[in-house]
């Protein structure tokens, strides 16, 4: 389809693509996420108090998606079990691909008070924007889990399967909906894409509602999205799966072929961490990973993780640097293969 849409397109040929625009919006938003905020960490209590202050906690996407299913998951349990003796205060800080929500953060280095989790924009903006902050800057965390993408079509497209897909692409380039521009959304189609051989449009937003949205009156042709965000409008008929980009297909999707499968095997897949901001204090770093050992082993975390078809991957501190410094090296190879970024 070629209906008027709100996002940010890209045109994916042959494996290359040209970004129309939204690198330039990009810098913008993570520009004046830096230097909007100027809270230092000076009218902080002092560090044997920790935690004793309201926790600032930045969800970098609007409502809905997969960081913000996760952030409000990990504070449900905080609160149900008093993990954390002060008060949390959760805002979607959403824009530029997560720049403006982690640009925030940066922007108070040395708090042990502000904290996000993590997705694939955590590692790919910083690639085609000219942020003033890579992820290894962030004081880390945990890495607790890793999950995949499902490529979808409104329920009422006559693409019936993942083949009639290809064709119709092969034929004429279709349009491909994800929330970020540079990121697992955008690597996941664009591998698939060239291991199959045909072309698409990739249209950007900042959330999974408003990609749905855009989907749901064919404004664009096809979206990614992760199983536990779209499983509902899966079930109900809204919404039809046709391939999975992980190595196990979840038992909600069965029937539905992996990328494997069909001999694509592209193994991207998204890192959900926590973190905070840049030189936080050493008492808030441990705290927070003591205290999402705990979260880790309660049943609620276990049942989100089922619910929502994760692979639990667990890493702190350190190891979690490393990891994300590690997966950023890896889709800094993919995007200058596909010519996204130079």
């Amino acid at each position: 389809m070629r209906n008027q849409t709100t996002g940010t397109a890209t045109r994916l040929r042959g494996g290359a693509s040209r970004l129309r625009g939204g690198a330039s919006w990009l810098r913008a938003g993570a520009f004046a996420a830096a230097c909007a905020m100027t809270l230092g960490a000076a009218g902080h209590a002092s560090a044997q108090d920790y935690p004793s202050e309201t926790l600032d906690w930045t969800i970098a996407f609007g409502p809905g998606g997969g960081n913000d299913i996760m952030a409000r998951t990990i504070i449900d349990i905080l609160e149900k079990y008093d993990l954390y003796p002060a008060d949390i205060k959760a805002e979607n800080r959403a824009g530029g691909s997560g720049a403006v929500g982690w640009g925030y953060v940066f922007a108070n280095s040395g708090s042990g008070y502000d904290i996000s989790t993590t997705s694939g924009s955590f590692v790919t903006t910083p690639l085609q924007a000219d942020t003033p902050w890579e992820p290894a800057d962030f004081t880390p965390v945990a890495l607790l889990a890793t999950d995949d993408l499902a490529l979808v079509v409104n329920g009422s497209s006559d693409i019936q399967t993942i083949e009639d897909l290809i064709a119709a692409a092969k034929e004429r380039p279709i349009t491909i909906a994800g929330t970020g521009t540079v990121n697992v959304d955008f690597i996941v189609p664009t591998l698939f894409a060239e291991a199959a051989g045909f072309e698409f449009e990739y249209v950007s937003f900042n959330s999974m509602a408003d990609q749905t949205t855009a989907l749901l009156s064919n404004a664009v042709d096809a979206m990614t999205g992760n199983p536990a965000e779209i499983l509902g409008m899966i079930e109900s008929g809204d919404l039809r799966a046709l391939v999975y980009s992980g190595v196990k297909v979840p038992s909600e999707l069965e029937g539905v072929p992996t990328m494997a499968e069909l001999g694509y095997d592209i193994g991207v897949s998204m890192p959900r961490g926590l973190i905070l901001a840049p030189d936080a204090p050493d008492e808030a770093q441990d705290f927070w990973i003591e205290t999402m050992k705990q979260v880790v082993e309660t049943p609620e975390w276990q049942d989100y993780i089922e619910k929502n078809q994760l692979t639990e991957n667990i890493k702190y501190g350190e190891d979690f640097r490393t990891f994300l410094v590690n997966t950023q090296d890896r889709f800094a190879r993919v995007l200058r293969e596909v010519g996204a970024i130079q």
